[in-house]
């Protein structure tokens, strides 16, 4: 659940530095010799460095950013006999899944969640949250975990830094052909870029990244049913509809709290469908139920 918004918020943040700090040292030069067009070459090749290399540093340091945003904590020795049960099924898992062993972790929130992220599928790390273990049976934890291991060894991971990185290429890119026009167009700045330039391309980026959100919502959806396969195929499909409907009623009326529901796992409706990172509850049982 919260693997696509850790993934989204650090490859942001590495977006943004980026852009800054070249932006400080003179390095994007977009424009043409005489510098009143913009060299589309040179633009294009700037926003696929930068797409691309906010993404591939995003996933670099996805292990180290999610353990940080969240508090995970890594079991290095099982304190108890709860621990050494994740450790042990983990283990199972992967190896039946045919992945190296992942570090096992435990993050401090009262919602049921879990996320599996690492730029390597043998070197993953999978998480659950205290509340998860608290409020779930063991085989319902059993499935969720497998769940995780399956995004691991379907490569979803890697698969979607490939997808961000096109779609923050194409953010970058239309973000300042559309600011150029406002400074030459709207503005009359004839030569070089003035403040309306960067004004236009930072609320342009920002409305862009939005609607591309779109595409990366779609494809974690299509992910999250293949993934739910996964889990039954590790676990059982029993156990993977126990723990879909488990999160049900923790969350009442289908609607899971303010954190979960904002990586859209159920809720919502009409237009925000589009941005929800995973199916609703209901639709994932029955896809379960059909084999699918």
């Amino acid at each position: 659940m919260k693997r696509i918004f850790l993934f989204l918020m650090t490859n942001l943040a590495v977006i943004l530095v980026l852009s800054i700090t070249l932006r400080l040292l003179g390095v994007d030069r977009i424009l043409d010799a005489q510098g009143t067009g913009l060299n589309y070459n040179s633009l294009l090749i700037f926003a696929a460095v930068f797409g691309f290399g906010g993404s591939i540093i995003s996933l670099l340091i996805s292990k180290w950013s999610a353990k940080r945003m969240t508090g995970a904590v890594v079991i290095e020795q099982p304190a108890n006999q709860t621990e050494r049960w994740l450790v042990e099924t983990v283990q199972r898992q992967a190896e039946m899944a045919g992945i190296g062993m992942p570090e096992v972790a435990i993050f401090p929130a009262q919602e049921p969640n879990a996320f599996a992220t690492g730029a390597n599928r043998n070197k993953a790390l999978v998480a659950v949250s205290a509340g998860l273990l608290a409020q779930m049976e063991q085989g319902e934890v059993e499935a969720v975990l497998a769940h995780e291991i399956s995004h691991v060894a379907n490569g979803d991971m890697i698969t979607l830094t490939l997808i961000q990185g096109v779609v923050n290429t194409f953010v970058i890119f239309f973000a300042r052909v559309i600011g150029h026009v406002v400074d030459r167009v709207i503005l009359k700045n004839e030569r070089g870029h003035g403040i309306g330039f960067f004004i236009a391309t930072f609320v342009a980026e920002i409305i862009l990244a939005v609607l591309a959100s779109i595409i990366v919502s779609w494809f974690s959806r299509r992910r999250e049913y293949r993934a739910d396969a996964g889990g039954a195929s590790l676990a059982s499909r029993d156990k993977m509809i126990a723990a879909l409907q488990r999160l049900q009623m923790a969350s009442g009326e289908a609607s899971l709290p303010d954190q979960m529901a904002a990586f859209g796992i159920s809720g919502g409706g009409g237009f925000m469908d589009l941005f929800r990172s995973h199916p609703p509850l209901d639709e994932r049982i029955e896809a379960l139920r059909r084999g699918e």
